[in-house]
């Protein structure tokens, strides 16, 4: 973890913050930051989750904010031991695989969020996935917010820039911290549905275009990757609401509106991700359509040359009965004769079915 430039920080009385004595911080690659945010400002110094909240405390001011990236058991026990984490939130936050949710214990609020990615044509595995999702939970107190991540995209180091760059929204508290975390996300879900947009737009012309050649599996592939997001979406939405509605007294009043936000964004994506479920059915009946026409018109095609075939067929089976007496067996230009009857017949064939569009 880097020790990070100071930023000027003054207190409410104008004077330096004092610092504490304290230990370096141990050296993990679950830990992404741990750092100290008072008025807004990040305070100097490299800090373990022990000391910051001590220095938070001994303060009486700030919070503190502790980035986590798939930490096992043993790692985040320490942590809920000493910010006083409910069990349950502990387990759901190592073990991921959770529905986006949002809870409240006593005086703590844990939220799940799902985070997705685009993948673009070169980035797609041999399963040819479209959306990469991953997990991300936010543990919320009055003087702390914990961020764990679940996967390898999403990450926050850009929330944390950009809060970093505006005091006065940092200044809010650790819940201007779960703002920015959620509207990231949902900004992300705007990112991925408009991919999609253009990728099904795409299909839509395919599919509609005149003698091609539609693969229904891709849209297959593409209706599954939308119930992926829509999976993630969807649950967000209640307790999106339950943020801006005031669902407890830990999001600050001035954050609240943010939220109302963040909401407005969220219900946008899940109209598109409605909007693109019907399209996408609306595309598989009209591709099964085409693809039953086209095997109609195969089918047409191949008993037209049976047809045709069948004609010199069940001339040379009649001949070939070798009976004694058959009509100009032993005539001198009998075989020319068949012959030439067979090929009139199998013209005859070809122009009926040409002109009713058979062949």
């Amino acid at each position: 973890m880097p020790n990070l430039p100071s930023l000027g920080l003054r207190n409410r009385n104008n004077r330096a913050p004092r610092s504490t004595p304290r230990s370096p911080a141990p050296t993990s690659d679950y830990v992404v930051d741990c750092a100290i945010y008072v008025d807004g400002h990040r305070v100097e110094g490299t800090w373990t989750h022990t000391d910051a909240v001590e220095e938070v405390r001994r303060r009486g001011t700030g919070f503190v904010w502790i980035g986590l990236h798939e930490p096992t058991e043993e790692q985040i026990n320490g942590l809920a031991d000493t910010f006083g984490l409910h069990e349950l939130a502990v387990e759901d936050a190592v073990h991921a695989h959770q529905r986006p949710k949002l809870e409240r214990y006593d005086t703590t609020l844990f939220m799940v969020l799902k985070t997705v990615r685009y993948l673009s044509s070169e980035r797609r595995s041999a399963t040819s996935e479209i959306v990469d999702t991953g997990e991300l939970m936010v543990f919320l107190g009055r003087d702390f917010v914990i961020t764990v991540r679940h996967g390898k995209h999403a990450g926050l180091a850009q929330v944390r820039s950009q809060l970093e760059a505006d005091p006065e929204q940092l200044a809010l508290g650790p819940s201007a911290v779960l703002h920015g975390v959620a509207d990231h996300v949902v900004d992300t879900y705007l990112e991925v549905t408009e991919a999609i947009q253009d990728d099904i737009d795409e299909i839509e012309a395919e599919v509609f275009e005149p003698r091609t050649k539609v693969d229904a599996e891709q849209i297959y592939l593409m209706k599954r990757e939308v119930l992926e997001l829509r999976r993630a979406v969807l649950p967000l939405t209640k307790p999106m609401q339950r943020l801006a509605e005031g669902y407890t007294p830990m999001v600050a009043d001035d954050v609240r509106s943010y939220f109302r936000n963040v909401e407005d964004h969220l219900a946008k994506v899940s109209e598109m991700v409605g909007s693109f479920d019907e399209l996408l059915t609306t595309l598989v009946d009209a591709t099964l359509a085409k693809i039953t026409l086209q095997q109609n018109t195969d089918m047409r095609k191949i008993s037209a040359w049976v047809a045709i075939i069948s004609t010199p067929t069940m001339i040379a089976g009649i001949y070939g009965m070798n009976f004694t007496n058959m009509p100009e067996v032993d005539w001198t230009y009998g075989y020319p004769g068949v012959l030439v009857v067979m090929l009139g017949a199998c013209l005859v064939l070809f122009k009926i079915f040409r002109r009713n569009k058979w062949l």
